[in-house]
């Protein structure tokens, strides 16, 4: 079985944040990260070098492959926000009301916090989380 990648660090989220190149990049990253503690009420983590997670679940998925990750998180790269959230029933009516975006399977892909909107993604990031809750055993790390 593969060796998983993405572990929490103690790595600094401040400093991490703060060597964010790109000022808009860097403030959107101040802004999700005072959105998700408001969320979670959980003090954030590096996981690996690029994720800023929030809370910690453990999954094995029924072909035996298990690991753990952050509960809620993003990254802010250089092409875009990435913004981690678990699927819920109803997520797609709340992306067509959230703005400009990419996705991915979990990731949502957003080029600045400007062209969404924070009530919407808000109730994104709660409502993926308390799915996460009902689906794993999920903890504040």
């Amino acid at each position: 079985m593969a060796t998983l990648k993405t572990k929490a660090t103690g790595a600094s989220v401040a400093a991490f944040i703060a060597a964010v190149d790109n000022d808009t990049r860097r403030t959107d990253a101040k802004a999700l990260l005072k959105l998700m503690k408001d969320i979670t009420g959980w003090k954030p983590k590096m996981w690996g070098p690029t994720i800023i997670g929030f809370g910690a679940y453990h999954y094995t998925y029924a072909t035996g492959h298990s690991g753990s990750i952050c509960a809620l998180g993003f990254s802010p790269r250089a092409a875009s926000l990435v913004v981690y959230s678990a699927e819920f029933p109803g997520k797609a009516g709340l992306l067509k009301k959230l703005g400009k975006y990419k996705s991915g399977k979990q990731c949502l892909y957003i080029n600045k916090l400007a062209d969404v909107d924070l009530g919407v993604l808000r109730q994104i990031l709660g409502q993926g989380l308390a799915q996460l809750r009902k689906d794993w055993p999920v903890t504040a790390s």
